[in-house]
């Protein structure tokens, strides 16, 4: 039985958008059927193949969409999430959901009303070193810790996309940023888990930079996440599980994957992979809806938690 291909629509083509149109154009069963962006030399590569729109909510009314996803600046991943449910069209959003936890609580209540798909993408946990991970735990054997580092300079990282240096855009710094993906790994190792404490370094600018926050789960188990926007020799993205029974399983999510960014190639056809799954399967709740606000909810409680370190420039 052919199954009719869902319509998607991409807002926003900065730096992180090459990844989900690769994505889409090898993905089975999705089409690329708009394109949104304010700026327009980013709409002209697309204008001979794709309909193009400077505005989402021309967008959303034209184009007769099943799906969106959301790669606007942080700052304006609520507006946009919340015309797309309104309209009744499922959302596949970039990490953060929100800049807030109240205004992630309010999309994810309207999805919820609206019966409608809300996905945050957490790119790290369709990482192939991070499922090979998982696979290798033993069932039998209960989680002792957990660390999860995220450890990169910033201005390596954000291309032309410069508003991820402005905390009021961005959300904050290291913890708003990088934050979300590493909580999200320690929740799908561990379930849910809470801030026990968070230190914190600010530039002389008070963007967070440095941070180090510890979690329990609800079973007692520790976990750190330690966070860096400065680091000064290319980039760390790890988690390490030690075991009750001394042993140690480690997953560096750069290994197999040489050049700058090539991880996210695989990732995100992980996520359009889940998101697809989750739009098809017609049941909007389960961890995809919970995800993005958990993560919401613990960077919020890490800003909370916050002390800084002492000698803090």
């Amino acid at each position: 039985m052919t199954t009719t291909p869902l319509r998607i629509g991409v807002v926003g083509l900065g730096v992180i958008s090459r990844f989900y149109l690769a994505a889409l154009d090898r993905a089975p069963g999705l089409e690329l059927a708009a394109v949104c962006d304010l700026r327009d030399e980013a709409l002209e590569p697309h204008r001979a193949a794709t309909p193009c729109f400077t505005d989402h909510r021309h967008m959303l009314a034209q184009a007769a969409l099943d799906a969106i996803v959301v790669n606007v600046p942080n700052d304006a991943h609520a507006d946009v999430c919340r015309d797309a449910l309104a309209a009744g069209c499922a959302v596949c959003v970039e990490k953060p959901l929100a800049l807030t936890a109240a205004s992630g609580r309010e999309l994810a209540e309207l999805a919820r009303r609206r019966e409608t798909v809300l996905f945050t993408a957490f790119h790290r946990r369709y990482n192939d070193n991070v499922l090979a991970l998982l696979r290798a735990l033993p069932p039998d054997v209960p989680v002792a810790s957990l660390t999860v580092r995220y450890l990169e300079k910033i201005e390596e990282h954000v291309g032309q996309d410069r508003w991820y240096l402005d905390p009021a855009r961005c959300g904050g710094g290291c913890v708003a940023d990088n934050g979300p993906n590493a909580f999200d790994l320690a929740r799908l190792l561990l379930g849910e888990v809470a801030v026990d404490s968070s230190t914190v370094t600010r530039d002389g600018d008070g963007t967070d930079r440095q941070a180090v926050v510890r979690l329990t789960s609800a079973a007692g188990i520790p976990a750190t996440v330690e966070l860096d926007w400065s680091y000064p020799r290319g980039e760390v993205k790890d988690v390490t599980v030690h075991l009750a029974d001394g042993t140690r399983h480690h997953a560096d999510m750069l290994a197999g994957h040489d050049s700058f960014k090539s991880s996210l190639w695989h990732e995100y056809e992980g996520i359009l992979g889940a998101f697809t799954e989750a739009v098809r399967s017609g049941d909007p709740g389960g961890d995809t809806a919970r995800g993005g606000l958990a993560a919401l909810e613990l960077v919020a409680a890490a800003y909370a938690a916050e002390h800084p370190l002492a000698g803090a420039r």
